[in-house]
């Protein structure tokens, strides 16, 4: 196991990938393996075709791009929080309030899987009849990684973008109480000849999945991830189970945390005080080590997203012949020394995507013993 540590430029909010490479003892699984056996799983918990489709698209993609955090490994979390009813199978999404660039979606308690992409197909039909659409989200559940759903808008020449809140782990700068998810950001902008500028990362220094991993590897968190329950700094990965929190993004405030604090609060009132879902502590939690609050304050957790047709600023086509001018020259920005090259937001997910749809996706066997459970517990088989 080796980990390896890149960030792309070096301003505070820009995103910070933590590359998590797999041992070669790994079991290795093709994406259609994988696929199949989470399209059966959807379908055995009562999802419709369409909507089991969608929600392993959804899943998958993040394990295709290297987000293991976000992909297959969350599949038993999505069945537990349906056995415990807290999960509609079959939702009836609707728009409960609208304008001609804006709409409020009830989710009906579905699967984020399922909600989110919708929410933003929304999105881009008001975009393609205002200019730009705006769509928050209540009723729903955790939606997967952001950047599938900003990346929606990608093909039609618009610009989308993609947020949500989480199970409270965050503590606000100078507080030892847990008030925000990792709530993420993803932004997708389309290009020309170069691939799409596709930024997605969590408004904290990082995502709880990635605690999970190290979890399972029993390593250490890095310096600047979790702190006690009393505050102090920690490298303990299963901190935050044992009553410490996640700390936003920038670690601590001489690193620039009340900026991470500020984008995850903003995250939070787009995301659910706007929409009228659970806000701040009252999110009903992903994570199995806490339960749901007594006193919600709206309904289940919210989003929020955003489709901009670039032909509402300029036209298309000169937009993004910039756009690869503008990607052309930082990746050609003279580097540290020992450093290859200056990434452009997106090219290690759009790489990994290559990779393992061509090789396979490596799961950790933890992982593997968790899914061969839910397939014995529904009768289907993970074949690699």
């Amino acid at each position: 196991m080796c980990l390896s540590h890149t960030t792309v430029d070096s301003g505070p909010s820009t995103v910070d990938y933590l590359i998590i490479f797999a041992p070669m003892t790994d079991p290795i699984y093709s994406h259609r393996a994988l696929y199949d056996f989470t399209l059966a799983i959807f379908r055995k918990i009562g999802c419709p075709d369409d909507q089991a489709t969608l929600a392993t698209d959804v899943l998958l993609n993040a394990d295709l791009r290297g987000i293991d955090s976000h992909g297959i490994a969350r599949l038993s979390g999505y069945v537990r929080l349906w056995e415990a009813k807290r999960v509609n199978a079959s939702p009836k999404i609707k728009v409960v309030h609208e304008t001609p660039s804006t709409a409020v979606v009830d989710g009906d308690s579905g699967l984020g899987l399922v909600v989110a992409p919708r929410a933003m197909e929304i999105a881009m039909e008001k975009a393609k009849v205002a200019g730009t659409g705006w769509v928050a989200v209540k009723n729903s559940n955790h939606f997967g990684i952001a950047g599938h759903h900003a990346m929606m808008a990608l093909q039609h020449d618009m610009i989308g973008m993609a947020m949500t809140n989480a199970s409270p782990l965050v503590a606000p700068t100078f507080s030892v109480e847990r008030l925000l998810g990792t709530n993420p950001i993803a932004v997708a902008i389309p290009a020309d000849k170069q691939p799409a500028f596709v930024a997605d990362f969590a408004t904290t220094t990082a995502a709880n999945g990635k605690l999970e991993i190290l979890q399972r590897k029993n390593l250490d968190a890095p310096l600047g991830w979790v702190q006690k329950k009393n505050g102090a700094p920690s490298t303990n990965s299963n901190e935050v189970k044992e009553g410490g929190a996640l700390i936003p993004l920038g670690s601590d405030r001489e690193h620039g945390s009340h900026k991470g604090y500020c984008l995850g609060a903003w995250v939070d009132i787009f995301s659910a005080v706007l929409s009228g879902a659970n806000y701040g502590p009252w999110v009903p939690p992903f994570v199995a080590f806490l339960n749901p609050p007594s006193d919600p304050v709206g309904e289940g957790i919210g989003h929020f997203f955003g489709a901009m047709r670039v032909d509402a600023f300029r036209p298309a086509d000169e937009f993004k012949k910039h756009m690869d001018n503008w990607i052309t020259r930082f990746r050609s920005a003279k580097t540290i020394d020992g450093q290859e090259r200056v990434i452009i937001p997106g090219d290690p997910e759009r790489e990994m995507s290559v990779e393992r749809m061509k090789s396979g996706i490596p799961l950790n066997p933890k992982v593997v013993e968790d899914l061969n459970a839910l397939g014995s517990k529904f009768g289907i088989r993970l074949t690699d």
